[in-house]
């Protein structure tokens, strides 16, 4: 495997995409989440730590001097290691997520920082000195966090690209973490039998409730900012490597050749987007999923 670029944040791309709002784009570098930064009259929100204390001290040193002495909260949209593994940074911060991401941090936190480290030195480096953190507050389905004449609204969607996953909404912007991302296939976290809680199906209904009340400005897990586009980009892809999946599936393929298959559909459909890689695991779930259907009595 070759060595990654070191996923190190760029605080210098910072831009202000709204009042008060300011976005640290990951400038399309591996394992760098969008970041973002949303201040009121008296608090302000750190939306994503980056991978690691070293990422999240820079992110940090920047909230603070945006902060200027404003109240200080952080928030993650799911547990994996580059959006929430550099929490332990932000001490003196409230940490709020929603229950099912605390449990996966919990239960699932310590064996993703061991599979990140084997990803290669660059991503060890960052990863160094991690601890991971209990958070303040937890929510079971929305949270409403007042900055000071701005509420920001935190809602766990329910299963989808994990089991945690969260989205923050503040005025016409929304953060959606990795349900979304721009020009990459969508990521799929299906490593049978350690963690099999992504799920397809699951996705596809939470993107078609995100598209029912669209936001002006989305903010993807990784790539490039959009418009409510970015949302049924993403749902599309999701529905077709469902279909065509679930009809392989029908038939005497097997997984394996099922997978080769619509590899070569995606890639041709898609082919200036990056992480194909991530097009199998996407398949091994939902050929999980429709066999589940399927023996539903």
């Amino acid at each position: 495997m070759a060595e990654l670029v070191a996923p190190v944040v760029d605080i210098g791309g910072a831009e202000e995409i709204a009042r008060d709002l300011v976005v640290i784009p990951n400038r399309r570098v591996p394992l760098v989440p969008n970041i973002g930064v949303v201040g009121g009259e008296h608090s302000v929100l750190v939306v994503e730590t980056g991978i690691g204390p070293r990422n999240a001290e820079k992110v940090l040193e920047f909230a603070l001097d945006y902060a200027k002495g404003r109240r200080l909260y952080l928030t993650t949209t799911h547990f994996h290691p580059e959006h929430a593994y550099g929490a332990q940074a932000f001490s003196d911060a409230t940490y709020v997520v929603n229950r099912a991401q605390a449990e996966d941090l919990r239960v699932k936190g310590p064996g993703y920082l061991e599979m990140f480290r084997g990803l290669g030195e660059s991503v060890a480096r960052e990863l160094e000195g991690v601890t991971l953190v209990t958070p303040d507050v937890v929510y079971d389905q929305s949270y409403e966090l007042d900055l000071g004449g701005r509420v920001v609204e935190l809602r766990a969607t329910g299963r989808a690209h994990s089991k945690g996953d969260q989205v923050v909404r503040v005025d016409d912007v929304l953060f959606t973490g990795d349900l979304v991302e721009t020009g990459q296939f969508a990521i799929f976290p299906w490593f049978p039998p350690h963690d099999v809680d992504v799920s397809g199906l699951g996705w596809i209904d939470v993107m078609r409730r995100l598209e029912s009340a669209p936001p002006g400005v989305v903010v993807p897990g990784h790539g490039d900012l959009g418009g409510p586009e970015l949302l049924t980009d993403a749902r599309t892809y999701l529905e077709l490597l469902r279909d065509e999946t679930w009809r392989r599936r029908d038939s005497a393929m097997s997984e394996k050749e099922i997978a080769a298959e619509v590899t070569e559909v995606m890639t041709a459909l898609h082919p200036d987007w990056t992480d194909r890689e991530w097009i199998e695991p996407g398949v091994g779930c939902l050929c999980a999923e429709h066999d589940q259907t399927a023996n539903r009595p």
